[in-house]
Parts: structure tokens; C-alpha cells; sequence
């Protein structure tokens, strides 16, 4: 059943209020660099020129319209695409050696929720990568996906099958799947595009809480209900504008959406309304 906001604030880990807990030598690397990055798809120019620097505990927010290059970025910082021109280091590696220091919850999951598995098994398949073929799961995978079902608030419902969850735990539990990894960083790909407002919400003081202990980065459309929980803001319509105080600026916005914006704050969820001429 649907886990109250305050249980689930209650699962998240302590720790000092804007603490963020890692080694001291470890986090001397930065999270990621990237420097002059192109890519393009069928010779359309996705990516332009995009350069920026991520320190560990950041908790990045990535802005921008359909089609501007928002998920394609994610893509080639997690080494899914291979880069026309430029350098991408994340935690100091090429994406591809990196991949098992990073967690990733994709925005399309093309998960069947008919399939007959239960949140606790979904939530495993993020230990997969640490068993070998044919063994079965150990203690310290158990251990880590019991751990990672808390954090998210969904260990009580860990035998539920995955077709009777709400859109909202079956975010969770995906979330779950992928901090199981241990991840040193987790990229979402607009997690909240198939929830309730409530849980929108929701979600972001979860991330806030898990960003104590893990670098976060969220490709999102929803500038309003971001820009009070992130650190860093960047917007991206191909080329970028990276912001490492967490402000939304008119220059982002006008590079992003083309066209005047204006944030609704008082309300949730926040919206953004555009204004055009009329004509």
C-alpha cells in the first residue's frame, strides 16, 4: 500500500544536515568532466561544444525542451553512445569503466507489469551485474537490495507483485533496483513523467535525503518543483548553460524554451506557463 511521506522520510539515513558522506581522497575526483562534447545523429548536431565540471555531492538538475539534447547528454556520460568529438570522465574513468560506480533509472523502464515478479525480485535484478552467471544471489546481495528497499520505503511491500504497485512505488522500487548497485552517482531520466503530483513531491525530498551520501543528477522537465531541492541547475537545447549555485536565469531559459517563462511558485505542483505574442 502506499507508503506515508513521513515513514518514508523516517527510512532515509541520518546524517548532518548538508553533510556528504564519502572519503576525503576519493572525493578530491570530480563526479564528472566533460570538455568540449559533440555528438550528432545522422549529421543533426544533438550536442554542441558542451562542457561542464561536477563535484561529488552535487545534486544536479538538467533542464530543456523535447528534443534538446537532455537524454542524449545522459546517454554519453553513462557510455550508452560514444562521443563524435570531446572527453567524458566520470569519477575520474571513460563512462564504460565507470558503469559499475553509477546507477541509472531510465524514463521508459519498457518493464511488463503483468510479468509476474515481485518487487523484491525487481529490485535484485540491480545485483546482477555483482553475481556471477549461474550462482545464486549471497548475503551481501540480499543485504544490499533489503538496505536499498528501506531507503525508498518499500520494504514492507516487498512481496507485492509489481502489476499491483502504484505508478509511484513502482518508481521506488526501480530507484531501489538501482541503488543496490552501491552507486557513487545516480543519473534519473525524468522519473516523475508517469506519477502524481503528490509523489513528485515526494520523490525530490527522497532525493534530497539520498543525496547526504550520492552524487545525483535528474534530467527533468519540471523546472518549479527542482529548483528548490537542487545545488546545480544546467539547461541544454544543444549547446548548454551550466549554473553551479542552483539558479534558474532568464539566459537559460530563453536559450532553452525560446520564448518569455514564468514560474508559478505557490502552489503544487509548480508550473510553468509560457507567454506569446499573439498574432
Amino acid at each position: 500500500m502506499v507508503q506515508s511521506r513521513a515513514a518514508h522520510r523516517a527510512l532515509a539515513h541520518p546524517a548532518p544536515e548538508g553533510a556528504f558522506v564519502g572519503d576525503r581522497n576519493a572525493m578530491s575526483v570530480p563526479a564528472i568532466e566533460v570538455e568540449h562534447l559533440w555528438f550528432a545523429f545522422d549529421e543533426r548536431p544533438i550536442v554542441q561544444d558542451v562542457s561542464f565540471r561536477l563535484e561529488q555531492g552535487d545534486f544536479l538538475g538538467i533542464l530543456g525542451p523535447n528534443g534538446g539534447g537532455k537524454t542524449t547528454l545522459l546517454k554519453l556520460l553513462l557510455g550508452l553512445l560514444k562521443p563524435d568529438r570531446g572527453t567524458i570522465r566520470i569519477l575520474g574513468q571513460e563512462p564504460h569503466d565507470a558503469r559499475h560506480r553509477v546507477g541509472y533509472v531510465p524514463q521508459h523502464t519498457d518493464f511488463n507489469i503483468s510479468f509476474p515478479i515481485s518487487a523484491l525480485e525487481l529490485a535484485m535484478m540491480g545485483r546482477l551485474s555483482q553475481a556471477r552467471i549461474g550462482r545464486r544471489y549471497s548475503r551481501e546481495d540480499r543485504s544490499k537490495v533489503e538496505e536499498a528497499l528501506k531507503r525508498v520505503g518499500m520494504w514492507e511491500e516487498r512481496a507485492t507483485p509489481i502489476g499491483h504497485l502504484s505508478g509511484g512505488q513502482r518508481q521506488r522500487v526501480f530507484i531501489a533496483r538501482a541503488l543496490a548497485t552501491d552507486p557513487k552517482i545516480l543519473f534519473l531520466d525524468e522519473p516523475t513523467s508517469s506519477v502524481d503530483a503528490e509523489f513528485q513531491v515526494d520523490l525530490y525530498d527522497f532525493l534530497r535525503d539520498l543525496n547526504r551520501s550520492v552524487t545525483i543528477v535528474v534530467i527533468t522537465h519540471d523546472i518549479g518543483v527542482i529548483s528548490r531541492h537542487v545545488k546545480s541547475v544546467a539547461c541544454i537545447n544543444r549547446k548548454m548553460i551550466f549554473h553551479g549555485e542552483g539558479q534558474i536565469t532568464t539566459e537559460m531559459l530563453n536559450m532553452a524554451y525560446q520564448c518569455p517563462v514564468d514560474l508559478i511558485a505557490h502552489g503544487i505542483p509548480h508550473r510553468v506557463l509560457p507567454k506569446h505574442e499573439e498574432r
